[in-house]
């Protein structure tokens, strides 16, 4: 009885879901996750003035954001090339061409082209109104 109570929540569960948009819609998931790309579980501040940032961010052929952190969470689309990503504790993450990722929170990175034509990413910065995007 559990087992058809279980399928028939998960069904109605299913059909919800398809029936928020009209048909000839499609929501394809890019990225859902709790944690970001080095495990951190993902946590909202509280902020007075909540504000969303949404970015083009373009890094050009051998060069790099340099060295920062975020305080809240941001989350990142690559467009176009492939990102290097180094973390303050020596790891290294690579992002390709359409992938998605949770940028880390309060912990160094630096975002790296190592290729031959412009990395581009949409970022989506969760902060507040009048703060900066990163720290150095």
């Amino acid at each position: 009885m559990k087992q058809l109570a279980l399928f028939i929540s998960f069904f109605c569960l299913v059909l919800h879901a398809n029936a928020q948009y009209n048909k000839g819609v499609e929501v394809i998931p890019i990225l859902r996750t709790d944690t970001n790309s080095i495990g951190q579980k993902i946590k909202y501040p509280q902020f007075l003035n909540d504000e969303v940032t949404i970015a083009k961010v373009i890094i050009h052929p051998g060069k790099s954001t340099g060295w920062h952190k975020h305080t809240f969470p941001v989350f990142a689309y690559v467009l176009k090339g492939n990102l290097t990503v180094e973390i303050e504790n020596h790891k290294t993450l690579e992002f390709s061409e359409n992938r998605s990722f949770a940028e880390v929170i309060n912990t160094k990175h630096n975002g790296i082209n190592n290729g031959t034509k412009d990395v581009v990413l949409i970022a989506f910065f969760m902060g507040e109104k009048g703060k900066p995007l990163s720290e150095h």
